[in-house]
């Protein structure tokens, strides 16, 4: 028989084999017996499609690099550092897996994170905001009080000192419901806020806000007027013509200001004053922010002034400034104290997990100490030109609980080589703790990655520096004075009361009695607030009160 013949034979055993055994079933199912046969079997429902994207297994992550910008929305083209953007096709379930594995891997607190399904969340901000420890201090504030992220462009803007939309005034709300109280802090040298008009600047410190463009800044109470108060406070834009009505200090009638905004860079030194003493010239510098690159070259100058003018003391006005470049910090202390006590010897030592051991979680390098910079590092000075010293053997001080992260380390830097630091004003915000910003598919993520700790090992003031006499239980006690934050008087002025203190001070090793700020109704101490709507008070990025461990990226051979 032909091959198609055994083939069709070899089909036709094998069919009746089959009907063979369909009909034993169909008479097994049946009893045997005649009737209607039973109903053809359902499908049931199809088997689960296996699932796609990392599976969460709890205790187990995977390198953050398998994750990293795996992005929902890829960005093209360049940044504004002019950097091409790395992002890759991934999903918005990846990036939340990034997260969590960059977050066990570089946190501080790696173990205290719950660790949390990835998949149940929507949001990778919502997620972010869990992966942190609850831990609290002895005083009971939050461990991690500054676990943040932001739009990249937003970081990026601010790191390079791109200008914004502001009146160049910057406000605080001492009661934020009715009856409200907002006062200005500072005005910035040159801006529409600082103009002078018939003798006059269009604000001052301390002048209080009654009224913007005809609404009631006191007792506002409608949704309509508060919204209307809050985009008046903060422009979006350049060209925004605001009409205020304010009262100053010890006047007894207010006068009304008409200020278009402009885009302005706030400066980190927003001013410098030479202070005649019998005992010899005092330098004070208000100097506000280390966050842009700006500040390099700023505090540089501020301090070759002060070399020139042969000042014996130095008072540094930080009480606003809530921190950024770590660089910076180290540059401002070597230029205060010299090299005979920095040399060889570390600004900052880094403190990261327990699983890190002696390499840096974030870099990947050797956990090296952060120097105590002599030259300029590249970010607006040329890189490697020597910086001028005061060889000063004390500091003063002077702070509010606006003053943290890289302000602190100043504070603590200085006196782990034995440079004396004298406190004037309240209590510093507590965050001996730092990170480096990161960029993930749009979003920079600031979360704790180390503990900064000084020549000395000492590195724990979570509940931050305080002057001597202060009635707070809590933080680290320095020699100096308690003192309120005056806003009757400017900045700069002798007579105002954190530097009038430092000065009487330096003079008496003693504290006025009673406080100098005692007597004005002005205080960095917000009052209770009452029921009613509240206003916001404009509040500095996120990289103004933090410690950013960004360095130059030098050319090649540097």
């Amino acid at each position: 028989m032909s091959k198609n013949g055994l083939q069709s034979s070899s089909f036709g055993v094998t069919a009746i084999a089959t009907a063979a055994l369909i009909t034993a079933g169909t008479l097994s199912a049946c009893g045997g017996g005649g009737g209607s046969t039973s109903p053809p079997p359902v499908a049931g429902p199809p088997p689960p499609s296996p699932p796609t994207g990392p599976v969460f297994t709890s205790g187990t992550y995977g390198p953050a690099s398998r994750f990293k910008d795996r992005c929902e929305v890829v960005r093209a083209g360049i940044d504004l550092n002019g950097r091409t953007f790395p992002d890759t096709a991934g999903t918005a379930l990846e990036e939340r897996f990034w997260l969590r594995s960059w977050s066990n891997e570089t946190y501080l607190w790696n173990t205290e994170i719950a660790d949390q399904n990835p998949s149940v969340f929507v949001n990778r901000r919502d997620y972010f905001a869990v992966l942190r420890t609850l831990a609290r201090t002895g005083s009971g504030k939050d461990k991690d009080d500054f676990h943040f992220s932001e739009p990249t462009v937003d970081y990026q803007r601010r790191q390079n000192s791109a200008p914004s939309a502001t009146y160049g005034a910057r406000f605080i709300g001492l009661s934020t419901r009715p009856p409200r109280d907002f006062r200005v802090q500072y005005t910035e040298p040159g801006s529409p806020a600082a103009t002078l008009v018939a003798g006059q600047a269009n604000l001052v410190r301390g002048s209080r806000l009654l009224r913007l463009n005809g609404i009631d800044v006191v007792n506002a109470g409608t949704q309509v007027d508060v919204d209307a108060l809050n985009a008046a406070l903060s422009p979006a834009v350049a060209g925004v013509s605001t009409t205020f009505v304010v009262r100053d200090p010890g006047a007894t009638s207010d006068r009304t200001v008409t200020i278009s905004s402009v885009n302005l860079a706030p400066k980190p030194v927003n001013r410098t004053r030479i202070l005649s003493t019998p005992t010899g010239n005092v330098g004070y510098v208000l100097f506000n922010t280390f966050s842009p690159f700006a500040s390099e070259v700023e505090i540089r100058d501020a301090i070759e002034l002060m070399r020139q003018q042969g000042v014996t003391d130095l008072v540094l006005d930080l009480r606003y400034n809530g921190g950024g470049l770590l660089a910076v910090a180290s540059q401002l202390s070597y230029m205060t104290t010299g090299a005979g006590r920095t040399l060889n010897r570390a600004f900052e030592r880094l403190l990261f997990n327990a699983a890190a051991g002696n390499r840096n979680p974030v870099t990947g390098e050797t956990n090296n100490t952060v120097p105590f910079y002599t030259t300029g590092l590249g970010f607006t000075l040329t890189n490697g030109v020597p910086l001028p010293t005061l060889n000063l053997p004390r500091v003063f001080v002077l702070s509010t609980v606006s003053t943290c992260s890289a302000s602190e380390a100043v504070v603590n830097g200085l006196r782990g080589v034995g440079a004396e630091v004298i406190l004037i004003g309240s209590p510093t915000c507590g965050k001996p703790f730092g990170f480096y910003p990161q960029d993930n598919c749009g979003e920079t993520y600031y979360t704790i990655q180390f503990q900064g700790l000084n020549e000395a090992g000492f590195g724990d003031y979570a509940d931050g520096f305080l002057p001597q006499n202060a009635t707070t239980m809590f933080g680290v006690r320095l020699p100096g004075c308690a003192v309120s934050d005056d806003l009757s008087r400017e900045l700069g002025d002798p007579s105002e009361a954190l530097l009038a203190a430092a000065l009487e001070f330096r003079a008496t090793r003693s504290c006025p009695v009673p406080p100098l700020a005692a007597a004005a109704v002005e205080s960095d101490e917000k009052r209770p607030s009452s029921v009613g709507l509240e206003l916001d008070v404009p509040e500095p990025g996120v990289m103004e009160i933090n410690r950013d461990m960004t360095l130059p990226r030098l050319p090649a051979g540097n």
